[in-house]
C-alpha cells in the first residue's frame, strides 16, 4: 500500500482545509513569496488579488481586489497591493493569481494571507 499522507480535512473544520499545492507545505516567508510573484511576472502573466472570508473559501467565487494588474512586472507594487488588500480585509484569505493570457486560465494560484479561522 501506498505511503502517501493522508490529510486529514472536513467541511466542518475550517482550520483542516486545504486550497491549492501551497497550503500542503509550510507557510511561505517573505523571500518565498517574492520568489513566486517573480516567477509569475517572468511568465508574462497578469497578477490577480482575491479575498474571500474563511467560511467560505471552498466555494468557487472570491471577491476580486480591483482589477487584475494587468501588464504589471514591479514586484513590490504587487506585494503593496497584496498587503493593501489583507489590511483593508484582515479576517480574509487573502490569494494571488497569475493570470495566462493565451491558455485563458489561472497559471498560478496561491493564498497568501489566511484570515482568522472560526
Amino acid at each position: 500500500m501506498s505511503t502517501v499522507q493522508d490529510y486529514k480535512s472536513s467541511l466542518g473544520d475550517n482550520t483542516s482545509r486545504k486550497f491549492e499545492t501551497f497550503s500542503y507545505l509550510p507557510a511561505m516567508d517573505a523571500a518565498q513569496t517574492r520568489q513566486q510573484i517573480e516567477f509569475i511576472v517572468s511568465k508574462g502573466w497578469n497578477p490577480s488579488i482575491e479575498h474571500t472570508e474563511p467560511q467560505n473559501a471552498s466555494g468557487s467565487y472570491w471577491y476580486m481586489w480591483k482589477l487584475p494588474m494587468f501588464g504589471e512586472t514591479d514586484v513590490d507594487a504587487i506585494l503593496a497591493e497584496l498587503e493593501a488588500c489583507h489590511k483593508a480585509h484582515p479576517e480574509n484569505h487573502v490569494r494571488l493569481l497569475g493570470l495566462d493570457n493565451y491558455a485563458q486560465c489561472a497559471g498560478a494560484s496561491m493564498v497568501i494571507y489566511r484570515g482568522n479561522v472560526v
